[in-house]
């Protein structure tokens, strides 16, 4: 019965890692989608900044050197 028994208490803590990576992927997961959208706000503010000001959007300025 030991080994029985050694195998179930490894089991149990196998099975509690996996809960807890489960949760902290839930986590990040919810993280991700928040920063997604705050980046994508933040894109689109700058973008009307950038209409507003008559500028042409840095991404299509070249840059000095060239």
């Amino acid at each position: 019965m030991d080994r029985v028994q050694a195998l179930e208490e490894k089991t149990a803590h196998l099975m509690r890692a996996v809960e807890d990576l489960s949760d902290v992927v839930a986590r990040q997961a919810r993280e991700i989608e928040i920063l997604q959208r705050r980046v994508q706000m933040l894109m689109e503010r700058e973008a009307e900044r950038e209409a507003m000001a008559g500028a042409a959007p840095e991404a299509n300025v070249r840059p000095p050197h060239w």
